[in-house]
């Protein structure tokens, strides 16, 4: 697990753009002025003792809190600079909120396959929303994408196989 001096330097090293703020107890907030997003705050309430949380509004409902973020308690650093990188960019871009939700009694948006590995560990790649996420067999998120490309790429490089 990273420390706190950990996750200060890595943050501010990768993201010269997030601006630190102190709040209490010894948190800090890292926040993005150039969000087109009324969200302004990445990384909430790093805390002294490592925890702290980023903002995941590009991930499934499933593996955030009821306020939109991920705890990164236990996140390596690829890990970390990944989900800084991809909150960033969802609070780069304009999303439709205000447009109506598509039918999805056909479901034709959302696609899923199953890859294993030749360990026999299976894992879902889901299509949703214009991203692609990764579950393990316990359903928790591993990985999040914002092509296939991308998605498929990092399953061969696990040395994944799509089931046929």
């Amino acid at each position: 697990m990273l420390s706190f001096e950990d996750k200060i330097a890595l943050i501010q090293e990768n993201f010269p753009e997030l601006d630190m703020h102190e709040v209490s107890l010894g948190r800090l907030n890292f926040h993005y002025e150039e969000s087109v997003q009324d969200k302004k705050i990445v990384v909430y309430h790093l805390h002294p003792n490592g925890n702290g949380f980023v903002y995941g509004g590009h991930l499934p409902q499933s593996v955030k809190n009821e306020k939109g973020y991920v705890n990164i308690r236990d996140y390596e650093a690829e890990e970390l600079i990944a989900l800084i990188k991809e909150s960033m960019e969802y609070l780069s871009k304009k999303h439709g909120w205000q447009q109506p939700k598509k039918d999805r009694t056909n479901d034709d948006d959302r696609k899923e396959e199953h890859w294993y590995s030749h360990s026999h560990e299976e894992i879902r790649l889901v299509g949703e929303d214009g991203m692609w996420f990764i579950f393990d067999e316990d359903d928790a998120l591993e990985a999040a994408f914002e092509t296939y490309a991308e998605a498929e790429g990092y399953l061969k490089e696990a040395d994944f196989k799509k089931k046929k």
